[in-house]
């Protein structure tokens, strides 16, 4: 199968001048590397697309590819990952990862807190902060945390987010109003354990990979994964392959299972989890687009630990997107053959 590569190389936009941190979720070129490498090594062709203004040149050009390997992360807004699924939709492209509804539902994480309580899962108690006039209303229990709420690879997050008082509170929303322009996410702060649930397959065919816990060391920023600890988690994060036969974990991995077939995640992703004072697990948040680098990001991380491969990993990705492949050549195949009936009949 020709398999079109679409990503956002975080070199080119250091390049044309964006910032460390304008371009986190960003990938590396060895990422890029590895993807296509382990696609050759499945038999594919692979043809690098590279970012939605490159796909949308490509298309224009007549280009045309049986799936594409999405992993591009978008520049700015809220609907940026939806981006390059949607212009893969109105030419009936198959893709991995999750449509434009998913990606953006998932981006903006109080959208994807209130699905989660609509599928009667658990998780905190929160409030979204818009301007600061919103914080007048707002009746949750300290100590709280605050984040960016259409944020990734930890963004925002700092030892600051975790508030204990009104004006803490008042001053990290102030923050980070300026300094990313978007909501504040505050919600009610969990001191328990924290977790990552990967996942593989979509809906009925969905299963827990494993799950990691994140246990920061002792020269980490403290109390939560924040941006620092994420980029230097060599150094500063254990990623410790727990089990089920731990009551908490068992739990987690039920939670992230039905919170990933709630949000209609495809293929492959993680769920984001931490446990409350008494050892209960919640949702925090979905990320339907994980990192794929294989060293460095929480998904192949995991996939290495319970031992698969990353070729492996790759290929339980394409394989759950071949089934959409098939879908839509089928759907397209009868499309034009009641085209050519109707066309039939009109000639008699």
């Amino acid at each position: 199968m020709l398999i079109g590569l679409t990503y956002d190389l975080r070199d080119e936009y250091l390049a044309a001048g964006y910032s460390e941190l304008e371009t986190a979720e960003f990938d590396r070129a060895d990422t890029i590397d590895s993807i296509e490498a382990a696609l050759l090594d499945l038999g594919h062709d692979v043809d690098r697309i590279g970012h939605a203004r490159n796909l949308v040149s490509r298309l224009s050009a007549g280009d045309r590819w049986g799936l594409v390997f999405n992993i591009c992360e978008g520049l700015s807004g809220t609907g940026r990952e939806a981006q390059v699924p949607a212009i893969l939709d109105v030419y009936d492209i198959p893709y991995t990862f999750g449509d434009p509804c998913v990606m953006s539902v998932c981006l903006h994480k109080s959208l994807t807190k209130s699905a989660i309580r609509d599928a009667g899962l658990q998780t905190p108690k929160s409030a979204l902060i818009s301007d600061m006039r919103d914080l007048d209303g707002v009746d949750l229990t300290f100590p709280l945390f605050a984040k960016p709420v259409a944020e990734g690879t930890g963004k925002g997050i700092t030892p600051a987010s975790c508030v204990r008082s009104t004006a803490e509170l008042i001053a990290e929303c102030e923050s980070q109003l300026l300094q990313y322009q978007q909501p504040i996410l505050v919600e009610e702060y969990l001191p328990g354990r924290e977790f990552t649930v990967g996942l593989l397959g979509t809906g009925r065919n969905a299963e827990v990979l494993g799950t990691l816990e994140i246990v920061l060391l002792p020269d980490a920023e403290s109390g939560c994964y924040s941006y620092v600890n994420k980029e230097r988690c060599e150094e500063l994060v254990e990623y410790r392959l727990v089990r089920p036969d731990d009551p908490e974990v068992f739990e987690a991995e039920r939670i992230a299972l039905k919170a990933w077939r709630a949000l209609n995640g495809r293929d492959a992703g993680r769920i984001d989890l931490r446990s409350d004072a008494k050892g209960s697990p919640q949702f925090l948040e979905a990320n339907p687009l994980a990192g794929l680098h294989p060293q460095h990001s929480d998904l192949p991380m995991l996939a290495t630990a319970v031992g698969m491969p990353y070729v492996e990993l790759i290929r339980r990705i394409v394989d759950s997107a071949a089934l959409r492949v098939r879908a839509s050549s089928s759907a397209s195949s009868s499309a034009f053959d009641n085209q050519r009936s109707d066309i039939n009949a009109v000639r008699k």
